[in-house]
């Protein structure tokens, strides 16, 4: 059985009288890619965001390889070992493709910064555009220069908000080829409405709806859950 790298219990957020995240419970299994998916409102974004610490939790715990990490501002738990690479493109335009990655490794401490670039930039093929502008590149090499950053910072638990929004199909086969090459020594959370991608990459797959498990389960399981295909796949009344 696969080793827990990451575990909320209980995990709580609300706003207001909203309660975005209603006491989650969620363990991802070392090596895996996982989706998580749900109806727009049913709180992913803001359960990764507590996950990775860009906003504290109003009640429940997070553990990272064991270790409580629930009072860890953001970029602490990014030296700990998770990456969360954002919705929309995070990177830095007015900077070269380099300077970008450079960044993410410079703050992990990488004493041979050219070679980490080299190695980061080499995993999403983007080593000849190395010295262009970040914000002259097309919308689906910044997503991959993004990776690349995240990449950069060797993370243990990397989290990707909608990888593929934006993207053509063909860079979509690649981004799922990508991923693919990143386990088993990287593991994967990742937010994407695409169902396709979804079903054809995920080892395993967390629905959330009003900010609860709705359901947890291979990509087999999910797809005959009958409370899935109620709330969420592609039923007349979800489509609606």
């Amino acid at each position: 059985m696969a080793a827990v790298i990451l575990q909320a219990k209980g995990l709580a957020k609300a706003y207001g009288g909203l309660k975005a995240v209603d006491g989650v419970d969620f363990a991802l299994n070392a090596g895996e890619i996982h989706a998580l998916i749900g109806p727009n409102g049913a709180g992913k974004t803001t359960f990764v965001s507590l996950l990775s610490g860009r906003i504290a939790p109003d009640a429940g715990q997070i553990t990272l390889a064991g270790q409580d990490v629930t009072a860890l501002p953001a970029h602490l738990r990014v030296r700990k070992g998770i990456a969360y690479t954002f919705q929309i493109t995070s990177i830095y335009p007015r900077l070269s493709v380099f300077d970008n990655v450079a960044l993410a490794a410079q703050s992990q401490g990488a004493r041979d910064l050219a070679g980490a670039v080299g190695v980061a930039l080499g995993r999403v093929g983007m080593q000849g555009l190395a010295g262009q502008e970040a914000g002259t590149l097309s919308y689906g090499h910044q997503r991959l220069l993004e990776l690349a950053m995240g990449l950069a910072l060797k993370p243990k638990v990397l989290i990707l908000d909608e990888p593929t929004q934006g993207l053509a199909a063909g860079e979509i086969d690649d981004f799922g080829a990508l991923v693919r090459s990143l386990v088993p020594h990287t593991t994967v959370l990742m937010i994407e409405h695409n169902m396709e991608v979804v079903m054809d990459l995920a080892h395993r797959i967390t629905v959330l709806n009003f900010g609860r498990v709705l359901a947890q389960g291979t990509p087999a399981e999910i797809r005959a859950n009958p409370a899935v295909q109620a709330a969420y796949l592609g039923t007349d009344d979800a489509a609606a």
